[in-house]
């Protein structure tokens, strides 16, 4: 007879959890190759599922309808990098006269401060600690990682065709597999629903949050605004720090190109209106409280995702974090789980008031 002594030595049994955590974490970052593309086309597959769902609804067949699904993003794909393919090439031609910009502007920076205060500041900030030349090498370093993915995409839109081909037959095989107890294929396509809500309003806010960020450092005359809006929709995807991110290019613009103090506060004000009115009272009205992540868990997210996988990693951490909630929420043993990860604590179930009993 075996006996189960897990419960009597719940040290070993942690032990053994956070042994198995490390091999996961490990696995992750050693076959980042095949899974950081793999988690891409399964995003875009989900954004996807509606739109080849439509399409077999209206009688075309499920391999002509995966085909024009694919087509469909490899357009819209397309025609980013069509947009922006432009900007970037000038924006690479033009980089050395931004870093020798930013020299001069911080040479003059620190000669003023010591002209007026006649404290020797390059004694104790050298530009060894702060160099504006490393901002561009690190701006030209990004701009060529991306371009580097982007060979990838072919793998991740072939990826993609097979996931939509499988999601076909998938519900079938579950149901199988179940047999007649669909307690289990409602969670799942709770939980597939959800993914499918939480990725389609992140798409459309982060969407309209490049446009209108685009739109504003057009109308400020600030260089590459194809650019600033592609950034800004991309890092929407980070909550509260993505946005910090993306002004912090459009600020260097304008000391570069401007130069005035009034000029860099309309920029900031810009993106400060921007994201508050789409990140902070648009998107959680659209997505109620239970698809909010905790600020902690964001920051750790986006640090922890970005060790794993890198930029991209890093773009995909909240959503791959909130993927994980609500994964969480429907699993009754771990749901603890989950309301540590929301940013505040689930509303308090009204419980009934007895009534007197009278004498």
């Amino acid at each position: 007879m075996i006996l189960d002594r897990s419960d009597q030595h719940p040290g070993a049994r942690l032990l053994l959890t956070l042994a198995c955590l490390a091999v996961v974490i490990y696995g992750l970052r050693y076959a980042s190759p095949i899974l950081l593309p793999s988690a891409l086309a399964l995003f875009l597959a989900v954004l996807s599922l509606p739109v080849m769902l439509w399409l077999t609804k209206h009688r075309i067949p499920s391999g002509l309808a995966v085909f024009g699904t694919v087509m469909f993003n490899v357009a819209v794909v397309g025609l980013l990098i069509l947009v922006a393919s432009q900007s970037v090439s000038e924006f690479q031609s033009r980089i050395g006269v931004y870093a020798r910009e930013l020299n001069e502007l911080y040479t003059s920076l620190v000669q003023g401060i010591e002209s007026r205060t006649g404290v020797a500041v390059s004694a104790y900030i050298t530009t060894d600690l702060i160099d504006p030349a490393a901002v561009v090498d690190l701006a030209r370093g990004a701009v060529g990682r991306g371009l580097q993915f982007l060979g990838n995409t072919l793998m991740v839109f072939l990826v993609m065709a097979f996931m939509l081909a499988e999601a076909t037959v998938f519900p079938s095989k579950f149901r199988y597999i179940m047999g007649s107890e669909g307690a289990g294929e409602g969670r799942l396509a709770k939980v597939v629903g959800e993914v499918q809500t939480y990725l389609g309003i992140k798409t459309v806010v982060s969407l309209a949050t490049g446009l209108v960020i685009g739109a504003w450092a057009w109308v400020l005359n600030l260089d590459f605004p194809v650019l600033l809006g592609l950034v800004a929709f991309m890092l929407n995807y980070i909550p509260t720090v993505g946005s910090i991110i993306a002004s912090v290019p459009a600020l260097l613009l304008s000391v570069i190109l401007v130069g005035t103090v009034g000029h860099a506060l309309l920029v900031g004000l810009g993106y400060v209106v921007v994201n508050t009115l789409f990140g902070n009272i648009l998107e959680p009205n659209l997505m109620g409280r239970r698809l909010g992540l905790s600020t902690l868990v964001v920051v750790l997210s986006l640090v922890f995702w970005y060790w794993v996988w890198g930029p991209v990693g890093a773009l995909l951490s909240v959503p791959l974090t909130v993927v994980v909630k609500i994964w969480l929420e429907n699993t009754p043993d771990l749901r603890w789980v989950a309301i540590l990860l929301d940013k505040s604590p689930p509303a308090p179930e009204a419980v009934p008031v007895p009534e007197p009993v009278g004498d």
